[in-house]
C-alpha cells in the first residue's frame, strides 16, 4: 500500500469496536453464525464502508491490509500481545513452536552473491541426496539464483515447502555443475544451541526458544551432561523469547521436587488453574543458575521465577521482559489465526511480571531501548523495588514483581571494548562471512575438537591483516585504526568464535565466546 495511505488509518479509528463484533462472525469455535443477527448488520455496515473507501478514497488502497491492519490496531489497543496473524504468516510462525519445519536440511550463508552451504544436517533430505559442505547451489527448479541479488528470504521461499515434495537443484562443487533432486522432509529446529561442561562439574545449557522438542531436548542434554559428573547447570534463557508453557513445566519437573508450584494462570473467563511439578527430579541435587536478560520472555520468565520462588537457584543477569499475559490461538475461517489474551500468570509467590501498557504498543516495544537511554542495563533502577511489588519466598528471600523477573545478581551490560567500527563489522556480517572464507579454503581438520580447537587455534596478525583487508574489499567498511586498538579484543575473539562455528556450529561460537562472558564467570562463581 502506498505510504500516503498511512493517513486514511485516523478515519477508520471508529471502525474498531465494529471490527471486534465482525471478528465474532469468523471465529471457528464450532458455533453457527445467524445471519439475520445484529452482527450481520455490523458486516454489512464495515463491508460498506470499505468499500466506500477503495472507490473514493484520494489514493489507491489495498482492502485486505487495510482490514488486518485495523484488526491489528483493534487487539493492540486491549493489550500488546493479543495478536491476528495472516493465513500466509501462520505457517512460519507455527514453525519454531512445531520444532520442525518441510525443507531440505542446509544451513548456508550468502557468499560472493551465491548460496553457499554451510552446514549439511545429518541424516536430512540434502544428506541423503549428496549435498556437501561447500557446494554452492546455483539454480533452484530452473530459477537461476547466482549473482542475481539473492537475499536470505528468497532462499527460504525457494527450498522450503511440504513435506515429501521435491526440488531440483544445480550444484557447483569444483567447478564442476551436479544436477540433483532433493525429496523434502521434515528438518528439525533445535532449541538447544550448545550444551557443554564449562568445567569438571559445572554444566551449561543455552536454550534459544521453547518448543514443543525443547523438554526432550533438554532431558538429553542434561542426562549427557550428568554422564559427564555434571554436580551444577547454567541454564541460559538470554534471549529466549519464550514459546510454549508445556515445555518449561516439563523441564521444571526434572529441576524441582514433586508437588512443587511452578506457576498460576487466572482470567476473568478462565478459572484459576495452578500447575505443579508431577515427578522427582533428575536433577534434584544439581545446583541452578539461570541467566536472563531484557529479551528473556513468557516461557523464559516462567522458568526463572519457579526457580526463585521456590529457592531452588540463583537468578543472574538482568530484569527480563515482563510478558506476564497468556494467549489462546482461535483459528479463524479463512485460516487466519486470532492470539488473544486470555489470562494472567502468576509466580509461585504470587507475582505478576506483566510490565504495565498505556495502549501504546510501538512504546510497549522499544522499552530494551527505553532501558539502555534510562542506564537500566548498567545498574539496578532502585524505583522498580517498591514495597506494594515485594513478595517473600519461602526462604526469606524478597522479590519484586510489577515487570519482569528482577535478577538475584545484577550484571551489567558489557560494552567494554565496542565501537562503531567494530558494530559496523557485525552489522555487515563481516565475521560469519570471513570465516566462511577462511575455513573452506584453510580446513579445520586438524583440530579433533571444539576443546582441541579453543586451547590450539590462534588469530595472529596475519590472519587480523586479512580480516582487515576483507572487510575493506568485501563490504568497503573504511579501517579505523584507533576504533580497531580500541575493539581489538572483541574483534580477535569474534574472529575465533565465528571461525569455530563453521565447523560446531553454535556450541562452537558459544563455546568460545563464553570464555569471555561475565554472566557465564559470575554463575561459576556462585556455584563453586
Amino acid at each position: 500500500m502506498n505510504n500516503s495511505n498511512k493517513a486514511i488509518y485516523p478515519l477508520i479509528g471508529s471502525l474498531l469496536v465494529v471490527v471486534g463484533i465482525f471478528l465474532g462472525i469468523f471465529l471457528t469455535n464450532g458455533k453457527s453464525v445467524n445471519k439475520s443477527s445484529v452482527s450481520g448488520k455490523y458486516e454489512q455496515k464495515l463491508a460498506d464502508i470499505i468499500e466506500v473507501l477503495d472507490k473514493e478514497y484520494v489514493d489507491t488502497i489495498d482492502k485486505k491490509v487495510l482490514f488486518e491492519k485495523t484488526i491489528a490496531d483493534l487487539l493492540h489497543g486491549l493489550d500488546p500481545h493479543s495478536n491476528y496473524i495472516a493465513a500466509e504468516d501462520l505457517a512460519a510462525m507455527s514453525e519454531g513452536i512445531q520444532g520442525k519445519f518441510g525443507g531440505v536440511g542446509i544451513r548456508f550463508t550468502i557468499y560472493d552473491d551465491t548460496l553457499s552451504v554451510v552446514n549439511v544436517i545429518d541424516k536430512s533430505p540434502a544428506f541423503r541426496s549428496g549435498v556437501q559442505k561447500f557446494d554452492q547451489i546455483i539454480n533452484v527448479d530452473g530459477e537461476d539464483i547466482a549473482n542475481v541479488g539473492l537475499s536470505n528470504s528468497h532462499v527460504r521461499e525457494l527450498l522450503k515447502g511440504e513435506e515429501g515434495t521435491p526440488v531440483n537443484v544445480t550444484i557447483l562443487r569444483k567447478g564442476e555443475e551436479i544436477e540433483m533432486e532433493i525429496i523434502r522432509g521434515a528438518v528439525p529446529i533445535e532449541s538447544i544451541s550448545a550444551a557443554y561442561m564449562l568445567t569438571d562439574d559445572i554444566g551449561y545449557i543455552r536454550l534459544g526458544q521453547f518448543s514443543m522438542q525443547s523438554a526432550n531436548e533438554f532431558y538429553v542434554a542434561a542426562i549427557n551432561l550428568k554422564s559427564q559428573g555434571m554436580k551444577n547447570l547454567v541454564f541460559d534463557l538470554r534471549y529466549n523469547g519464550g514459546g510454549v508453557l508445556g515445555s518449561a513445566v516439563s523441564i521444571l519437573d526434572a529441576i524441582l521436587d514433586e508437588g512443587t508450584p511452578i506457576v498460576s494462570t487466572k482470567g476473568k473467563n478462565s478459572p484459576e488453574r495452578v500447575l505443579y511439578s508431577e515427578s522427582k527430579p533428575f536433577l534434584g541435587h544439581v545446583d541452578v543458575a539461570v541467566l536472563i536478560n531484557s529479551s528473556s520472555a513468557s516461557a523464559s520468565e516462567i522458568v526463572a521465577g519457579a526457580i526463585q520462588d521456590n529457592d531452588r537457584g540463583t537468578i543472574i543477569g538482568r530484569r527480563s521482559f515482563g510478558k506476564g499475559l497468556v494467549q489462546q490461538d482461535i483459528q479463524l475461517k479463512d485460516g487466519s489465526n486470532l492470539r488473544l489474551t486470555v489470562s494472567r500468570y502468576y509466580t509461585p509467590t504470587g507475582r505478576s511480571i506483566q510490565k504495565p501498557y498505556t495502549e501504546d504498543y510501538e512504546d510497549y516495544m522499544m522499552d530494551e531501548l527505553k532501558r539502555y537511554e534510562n542506564g537500566e542495563l548498567y545498574a539496578v533502577d532502585s524505583s522498580l523495588l517498591v514495597d506494594s511489588l515485594k513478595y517473600t519466598t519461602p526462604g526469606g528471600k524478597v522479590v519484586y514483581g510489577g515487570g519482569g523477573i528482577m535478577p538475584d545478581i545484577f550484571v551489567p551490560l558489557d560494552t567494554a571494548g565496542s565501537s562503531t567500527y567494530y558494530r559496523k563489522l557485525q552489522y555487515a556480517n563481516v565475521f560469519n562471512e570471513f570465516s566462511f572464507h577462511y575455513v573452506r579454503f584453510n580446513g579445520l581438520s586438524e583440530y579433533q575438537s571444539v576443546q582441541d580447537f579453543d586451547r590450539n587455534f590462534k588469530v595472529t596478525p596475519k590472519l587480523l591483516a586479512d580480516f582487515k583487508e576483507f572487510a575493506t574489499k568485501k563490504h568497503d567498511i573504511i579501517f579505523n585504526e584507533k576504533e580497531y586498538n580500541h575493539s581489538l579484543n572483541r574483534i580477535k575473539l569474534a574472529v575465533k568464535a565465528e571461525i569455530a562455528r563453521q565447523k560446531w556450529l553454535e556450541l562452537g561460537a558459544y563455546y568460545v565466546f563464553n570464555k569471555d562472558d561475565e554472566e557465564i564467570r559470575k554463575a561459576i562463581e556462585v556455584l563453586r
